[in-house]
């Protein structure tokens, strides 16, 4: 007979049993439930939940940053400022079906386009929610007609978007050049620095030199949109831009008003810089342009070309300061030597003609072939006393074959011709003639107004030439703190002598009391030195000749306060 307590204990067990397969089974049965829904969420409706995904996104739209603003060395008044502007934007699918034609024809006639520009603008996004810009620079007055009329454009929206105004203009343009909107090949070259399409970049001058700085840091402003780009969020976020920084040049606007006025409207150039440090004070290049629009140069007499410093001239005459640099170093042939002008030479079968060819300039010694800008005299010393690789040395040495560094976009290097030079390019060799002629600066040794310039400041120095310069310093916008200031840099360093030096102050300081160009530049009030010269264009005949004058002032004064100019008059 079975024991009670054993059959308790059988009765319990088998019922724990049976409670245990219960809370099992129903522990089973959550898992399988759980793994079915992971299973239905992953596989079955994995996909269907990525296209939900997919529909929700962020739209981000680009808030343009103020470009720097860009003023004279007194950074007192900007020469450059932004002015307020509209930029029209459309979204195409706000546009009810079937009034897209009607909407861009009247948004056209409105901005003054074609519709095909919008029609391109809109390729591919004739039924999306992305705002659009269709065109920047747009006036008050017209956003007031668009207005006026908003019932009739769906679609259409409009932002503030200042514009480039250029305060100072005229001579001026070459210096601080223009903007427009990037352009492909830029926008390949730029995107990886932060640049967008439709993004205002420099086109030329300062503009562009220093467009990464101007251009400042855009801003941003993301909201959730879907599909459609339809915006789901009322609250954006937003990352505000960063102006651009703000530049003060080195040049003196009352200086270039006056370099303007003297120029006049004469096809050539000017240039004023100070030989100790190599900024530049004026620059002035005619015929000039106007920034505010460009697209009114016109092509006559090259506008948008820099004559300062992006084309080239026989230096002509000027040159004779290196010859006489040249002639006082290496002791070739004695500066106190006399040479006879009776007004022309015979070498190769051609007459060769001084300047004044009747009755001659007589008997010379260097310091008065300088002052009277004698040919012979130094077409003889050249020949026979120095020869094209020690003229060419010389040249090199005040930096006539390089490109002198000053920061625009573009320059020209000046050309210093040598037999090598000849028998390579021309497959010619080099005459005594060729010798005779780059002697007096003609012949194939071309420079740039500037290059002449720091010839000068060269010889202010004693030897040095700093490298020529625009910026002065950049400054943030807000604060007006100056974070960056340019240091005189020294680009050249002569191993001429000081006393020669001495005395190619002095000879060039002689040629204006006693020389060529003693009226008008002799005068009491300032003490100048400088050199003429004549360059001979496209032959003989009136009218053919490039006119230089080269200076510096005062001839008494420290070079710190010294200033050269330079000034070339085209044929």
């Amino acid at each position: 007979m079975q024991n009670s307590s054993s059959f308790y204990q059988t009765d319990v067990l088998e019922k724990g049993n049976a409670r245990l397969s219960v809370l099992l089974l129903f522990t089973l049965a959550i898992f399988g439930i759980f793994f079915l829904r992971l299973f239905t969420l992953q596989v079955v409706k994995g996909q269907s939940y990525k296209r939900q995904a997919q529909i929700i996104s962020t739209a981000t739209k680009m808030i343009p940053a103020q470009r720097g603003e860009i003023y004279d060395r007194n950074a007192v008044l900007p020469m450059v400022i932004n002015t307020d502007a509209f930029a029209v934007r459309l979204t195409p699918g706000e546009i009810p079906n079937g009034y897209y034609d009607t909407v861009a024809t009247k948004l056209a006639e409105y901005l003054d386009i074609n519709k095909s520009e919008i029609d391109r603008k809109t390729s591919g996004k004739r039924n999306s929610y992305e705002s659009i810009e269709i065109k920047s620079s747009v006036s008050f007055s017209t956003i007031s007609n668009i207005a006026e009329n908003i019932t009739d454009l769906p679609g259409v929206s409009w932002e503030n978007k200042p514009i480039r105004n250029y305060v100072e203009t005229g001579s001026i343009s070459h210096v601080l050049g223009h903007v427009g909107e990037i352009s492909s090949d830029e926008y390949l070259t730029l995107h990886n620095q932060g640049y967008s399409r439709n993004d205002i970049v420099g086109k030329s001058g300062i503009e562009k030199q220093y467009d990464i700085l101007l251009q400042g840091k855009k801003g941003f402003e993301s909201r959730t949109v879907d599909v459609n780009r339809r915006i789901i969020s009322d609250t954006p976020i937003i990352t505000p831009p960063e102006s651009g920084k703000n530049l003060v040049l080195t040049i003196d606007t009352t200086i270039q008003r006056l370099a303007e006025e003297a120029l006049g409207e004469r096809v050539g150039a000017l240039v004023v810089l100070k030989p100790a440090s190599g900024e530049v004070l004026a620059m002035v290049s005619y015929p000039y342009f106007d920034s505010n629009d460009i697209s009114r140069a016109g092509n006559e007499n090259s506008p948008l070309l820099n004559r300062a410093v992006d084309a080239t001239y026989p230096p002509a005459s000027t040159f004779k300061t290196v010859m006489t640099t040249a002639i006082l170093s290496e002791r070739a042939f004695p500066p106190e030597k006399k040479i006879e002008c009776s007004g022309k030479i015979e070498y190769g079968g051609r007459v060769f003609n001084c300047h004044v060819k009747t009755p001659g300039h007589g008997w010379l010694d260097l310091k008065n072939a300088l002052a009277q800008s004698c040919d012979v005299y130094f077409w003889v010393v050249g020949r026979d006393h120095l020869g094209v690789d020690v003229i060419a040395s010389y040249a090199k040495e005040f930096g006539f074959d390089t490109s002198l560094g000053i920061d625009l976009p573009s320059q020209r290097v000046g050309r210093v011709p040598t037999a090598q030079w000849k028998e390579r390019n021309l497959h010619q060799k080099w005459l005594g003639g060729d010798t005779m002629n780059m002697s007096i600066g003609q012949g194939y040794t071309l420079v740039t107004p500037l290059h002449v310039a720091d010839m000068m400041a060269m010889v202010c120095n004693s030897g040095t030439i700093y490298r020529p310069h625009l910026l002065k310093e950049v400054r943030d916008p807000s604060t007006g703190e100056v974070i960056e200031e340019v240091k005189p840099e020294v680009l050249l360093q002569s191993s001429i002598s000081s006393d020669v030096w001495k005395e190619v102050q002095a000879d060039l300081r002689y040629m204006i009391t006693n020389g060529t160009a003693t009226y008008p530049m002799n005068n009491k009030t300032v003490q100048i030195a400088g050199k003429t010269g004549t360059a001979e264009v496209n032959g003989y005949g009136e009218n053919h000749f490039h006119s230089w004058m080269v200076a510096y002032a005062p001839y008494d004064a420290p070079v710190e306060e010294q200033i050269v100019v330079v000034t070339l008059v085209e044929a």
